[in-house]
């Protein structure tokens, strides 16, 4: 049975990763979401925290903004790996199988959303 996505998704998370190399290039796109689009810029993490296995900040935003953002993140991102995931409520799937890659995608740690 198809999921109705205007239902279920209520916002979306981008995690924009970077190493100590290419966090100027972070900062710039940070930036420019910041000056650009409706976002929360959420606050950098330069060591892996909670499933991301590293450096990275998140940025929040509405189900209306998806398809300028988005877009813009694909040219955007001046090579660094960006994960775009709907906020669900069920944070294993929306990481898991909900989730888009854009550059490589790295392997997250999902052992902390598994029930047992």
């Amino acid at each position: 049975m198809a999921k109705d996505a205007a239902q279920l998704i209520t916002g979306y998370h981008a995690h924009v990763y970077y190493q100590p190399e290419t966090k100027a290039a972070a900062g710039e796109i940070r930036d420019q979401l910041g000056e650009r689009f409706d976002v929360t810029l959420g606050r950098w993490h330069d060591a892996p925290v909670g499933p991301h296995p590293i450096s990275m900040y998140q940025v929040v935003f509405a189900v209306t903004e998806f398809s300028k953002i988005v877009p813009w993140l694909m040219l955007n991102r001046q090579g660094l790996d960006i994960l775009v995931h709907p906020e669900t409520g069920n944070d294993l799937e929306d990481h898991r199988d909900n989730a888009l890659w854009l550059g490589e995608k790295l392997k997250l740690n999902l052992a902390m959303f598994e029930t047992a």
